[in-house]
């Protein structure tokens, strides 16, 4: 299965764009979503998660507090990486597991920090979204119903569009419409499902 790898800062639209390419009949595996599986009450890992941050990050139904956790790691770079330690393993192993599930020609793999840990994972092309950094901020407080200076911290700490530009194997550009969003990704996957049909062995 040709694999590719879908990144973007915070509020970029990569939960809209994942949704067309499935409408599409692209499977398609969110990293956050499995590390909210990998974290749900009782779990072997937030136990972990709780044993190093203190038991005020889990709420009192067992679950895990995230906006806490949020603000915990994005004002302390070395808390953010103990976090990253622990989880992204985890999901690592749950995606090279998803991805030896499928049988398409084709699959997207959405990972927000995929920039940042682009050696630790080998997909045959990376999809980077891009959105004006105004776009995103605005977005991004209204999707989470945050204080714009939460965001901008968030965005401080991701790393910068040239960077993901830099890996980029295509790009799709979200500073236009739904209509337009929606067209660059049925042109990307008719590219994608011509790709599979031109490499049948690739994987990641």
């Amino acid at each position: 299965m040709l694999t590719i790898g879908l990144t973007g800062g915070i509020g970029s639209g990569k939960s809209t764009v994942a949704e067309f390419f499935a409408e599409l009949g692209t499977p398609c595996c969110d990293a956050d979503d499995v590390g909210r599986r990998l974290t749900q009450a009782g779990s072997a890992t937030l136990l972990e998660i709780s044993a190093l941050f203190g038991s005020e990050i889990v709420n009192d139904d067992g679950q895990l507090d995230r906006p806490q956790l949020r603000d915990i790691i994005f004002s302390d770079t070395q808390k953010r990486q103990q976090l990253e330690a622990i989880l992204h393993p985890l999901i690592r192993q749950k995606i090279h597991d998803w991805i030896n599930r499928q049988t398409a020609s084709y699959g997207l793999i959405s990972i927000p920090l995929l920039a940042e840990n682009h050696d630790q994972y080998q997909f045959d092309r990376v999809l980077v979204l891009e959105l004006s950094p105004s776009a995103q901020q605005l977005r991004a407080v209204q999707r989470d119903k945050a204080n714009e200076s939460d965001i901008q911290a968030i965005i401080a700490s991701q790393t910068s569009p040239e960077q993901r530009r830099a890996i980029a194997s295509d790009i799709i550009d979200n500073n236009g419409n739904i209509n337009e969003l929606r067209q660059q990704v049925v042109r990307l996957h008719n590219k994608y499902c011509a790709l599979s049909k031109a490499k049948p062995s690739a994987t990641n």
